[in-house]
C-alpha cells in the first residue's frame, strides 16, 4: 500500500519535529549528565573524557524514558506548526478531516513505537550495562556481587577478614534454600566449606539451625544454631537487578525464567516486560491525547506557554504512571491492570475530547 503525498507531508513534518524536540531533550541530559559524573568523579585520578563517554552510554537509556512525552510535546509544536503556516485550513480545503491528521500521526507513533522497542531499547539497554559496568569499577559495591542463574542464587561476599562464595538452590521469603558456602582469606585460600538446608536471611546474621562445616583436611563438624554475618540480607537481595532498564528483552525473558527457577519473585521483571510490550500504545496515546488538547484550544499564546503546559502534562502522568506502578510492584492491584489503567484513563479523556472534532 503506498501512501498519499499529503499522507507523506503529514508524517515526514511530524518526525522532524519528534527528532527535533528528542534532540533538544538528549542536549540537556548530555550538559546536566556531564555535571553529575563529573561530580562523581571529582575526586577519583580519571581520564577527562571518561564522564562525557559514561553520559552518552547513559542518555539513550534516559531518553527511552521521556519518549512519550517527547512526543505529547512533538504533537503539540507540530499542530502549532501547521496552524500558524495555514495549512491546517489548507488540509481542511483539500478535504482532510481533524480526524484524518489525527489517525495517521496516531498510527505513525504506533509504528515508531514499534520501532523504538525492537531496536533503540536493546541498543540502550547494552550501552546501559556496559554504563553499569565501568561505574561499578569506581565504587566500593564492586566487592559485593550477587547473580541469579538457572543454577541458583549466586554470591560473592567480601567480608573483614574472609572471602564468601554462596550458592543457593532457591529462594523464599527471608530464607534461602539448599546453600553452599567457601570461605576463603584474603588471599584466596579455602578456609572452609559449610552447607546448611535452611538459612534465615532476614537480617544480616545470617542463622541456621544446622550447618555442615568442612575442612580442607576432610574434617567434618555439624554445628546447631551456627550463624553468619555477611553483607547480604533478604532486602539486599530481592533489589537485585532492580535497574532492569540495563538488560535488552532476550536476558529480561532469561533473568524471568532464572527467578521463577529458584522460586524467586518475578513482579518486578513482569512489570519491566510488560510495560516495554505496551509501549506503543503509550506513545499512541499520548500522540492522541495532545492532539485532542492542541485541536481544542486556539493557538494564540506564546510557544513557551504550550511548552510549559505540555511539561506540566508530562509531570502529572508521570506520577499517575509511577502511583501504578509501586500499587502493582506492591502486589495492591494486579500487574496487568498497572500498566494498562494510565493509558486506559488517558484513552477515556481523548475519546471525550473527540466529540465534533472536525468542527473545530
Amino acid at each position: 500500500m503506498f501512501l498519499k503525498i499529503y499522507q507523506k507531508y503529514i508524517i515526514k513534518n511530524f518526525l522532524l519535529m519528534v527528532l527535533k524536540i528528542s534532540f533538544i531533550f538528549l542536549s540537556l541530559t548530555i550538559i546536566t549528565g556531564i555535571f553529575t559524573e563529573s561530580s562523581f568523579f571529582a575526586k577519583l585520578d580519571v581520564n577527562f573524557y571518561l564522564p562525557v563517554l559514561l553520559v552518552l552510554m547513559d542518555s539513550p537509556s534516559v531518553l527511552y524514558v521521556i519518549f512519550p512525552f517527547i512526543f505529547l510535546i512533538s504533537t503539540q509544536f507540530f499542530f502549532i506548526k501547521i496552524s500558524d503556516s495555514n495549512e491546517l485550513i489548507a488540509f481542511k480545503n483539500y478535504g482532510l478531516s481533524n480526524n484524518r491528521i489525527l489517525s495517521i500521526i496516531a498510527l505513525t507513533s504506533f509504528f515508531a513505537g514499534i520501532i523504538i522497542i525492537s531496536i533503540f531499547y536493546n541498543i540502550s539497554a547494552i550501552l546501559k550495562f556496559k554504563y553499569l559496568d565501568i561505574k561499578n569499577t569506581y565504587t566500593n559495591d564492586n566487592k559485593y556481587l550477587a547473580t541469579v542463574t538457572e543454577n541458583g542464587l549466586w554470591i560473592k561476599d567480601d567480608n573483614v577478614s574472609e572471602i564468601y562464595f554462596i550458592n543457593a538452590e532457591r529462594v523464599s521469603s527471608n530464607k534461602l534454600h539448599n546453600v553452599d558456602i567457601l570461605v576463603f582469606n584474603k588471599n584466596f585460600k579455602l578456609n572452609r566449606s559449610i552447607f546448611t538446608v535452611e538459612a534465615d536471611i532476614s537480617n544480616n546474621k545470617w542463622l541456621m539451625s544446622e550447618a555442615i562445616l568442612t575442612e580442607p583436611n576432610g574434617n567434618r563438624e555439624i554445628i546447631n544454631n551456627y550463624s553468619l554475618i555477611s553483607n547480604f540480607n533478604y532486602t539486599k537481595i530481592n533489589n537485585l537487578y532492580s535497574n532492569l532498564s540495563a538488560l535488552n528483552i532476550y536476558e529480561l525473558m532469561k533473568l524471568r525464567n532464572d527467578y521463577k527457577n529458584i522460586n524467586y519473585s518475578i513482579t518486578e521483571v513482569d512489570i519491566h516486560i510488560k510495560r516495554i510490550f505496551s509501549y506503543p500504545f503509550f506513545l499512541t496515546i499520548m500522540t492522541i491525547f495532545s492532539s485532542i488538547i492542541m485541536l481544542n484550544i486556539k493557538h494564540q499564546k506564546p510557544k513557551l506557554f504550550y511548552a510549559i503546559g505540555g511539561v506540566l502534562m508530562s509531570v502529572l502522568i508521570y506520577y499517575m504512571n509511577f502511583v501504578f506502578g509501586a500499587l502493582g510492584k506492591n502486589e495492591q492491584i494486579p500487574i496487568v491492570l498497572s500498566i494498562w489503567l494510565p493509558i486506559f484513563v488517558l484513552s477515556i479523556i481523548s475519546l471525550i475530547g473527540t466529540v465534533r472534532l472536525n468542527e473545530k
